[in-house]
């Protein structure tokens, strides 16, 4: 797990850079090894990490990567993640934290993972107090995904600003959000998918100095042609990474098949 693969095709849409690899076993080896060299550099350069993670399905297998490579001192690197459902307990197991917990913090054990408080009383306060924690630690690498809607994190057509005033958020769900998490097997029904949740907005996930966008399978091809193809608006809130020179985007032959 050294090299890293060659993407079947490399271009770049406005000021995003794109690869498109052959297979997802690639895709994901790819981003796993850009993640830990950036990591790595960030602790050799300043003596410490910080990186926000994605959940959903699609990042599974680049997670389960990053845990066997190996290559990053876990004790110099703090964590966050980007949304949670408001209302659910960090045992729920459609929850963030708990997938962030089973793969990811119970395997590495980072020197911190600050989670979202999905079950808090107090919501508005629980966005200022995650906002506090994003003020008070420059983040070096985002890695996110893309929904089928086209949002990244929470941040759905209906709510994603591009020029958004808050870091983090309480949104309403977008019923073609909340579809998905059933069809991934989340939730039993839509009516099941809580209506509310805490989310990063897109200006403080592009905060971060590198970004990451991990988007595969044959679901996503219509997100990615939206985001590269379309118009740069809130209707495909992904397509604001057109406009960031410091992020990539890493898709498949079949999230890019409608190219």
């Amino acid at each position: 797990m050294s090299s890293a693969p060659v993407p079947v095709r490399h271009f770049t849409q406005d000021e995003l850079s794109v690869l498109v690899f052959g297979n997802q076993e690639d895709l994901a080896l790819h981003m796993t090894l850009a993640v830990r060299d950036c990591l790595s550099d960030a602790i050799a350069r300043q003596g410490s990490a910080a990186a926000i993670l994605a959940t959903g399905n699609s990042q599974i297998r680049f997670l389960k990567n990053l845990v066997a490579m190996g290559g990053v001192d876990w004790s110099k690197v703090t964590l966050f993640h980007m949304d949670e459902y408001l209302g659910i307990p960090a045992t729920h197991p459609a929850g963030f934290r708990f997938y962030m917990k089973q793969r990811v913090e119970s395997l590495l054990h980072p020197k911190a993972f600050h989670y979202l408080d999905g079950d808090c009383l107090l919501p508005l306060d629980e966005c200022q107090r995650y906002t506090d924690l994003l003020a008070a630690q420059p983040i070096d690498l985002c890695c996110m995904g893309v929904g089928e809607n086209g949002h990244i994190a929470f941040n759905d057509p209906p709510v994603a600003r591009f020029d958004d005033p808050h870091r983090v958020k309480l949104v309403k769900l977008d019923d073609d959000c909340k579809m998905q998490q059933v069809k991934e097997g989340h939730f039993p029904s839509l009516e099941a998918v809580p209506p509310y949740a805490l989310t990063l907005t897109i200006p403080a996930l592009l905060a971060a100095k590198k970004v990451l966008c991990l988007a595969p399978e044959k679901r996503k091809a219509v997100p990615i042609r939206n985001l590269l193809q379309g118009p740069i608006a809130t209707s495909c809130p992904a397509s604001i990474l057109r406009t960031a020179p410091h992020a990539t985007l890493l898709i498949d032959t079949d999230s890019a098949s409608l190219l």
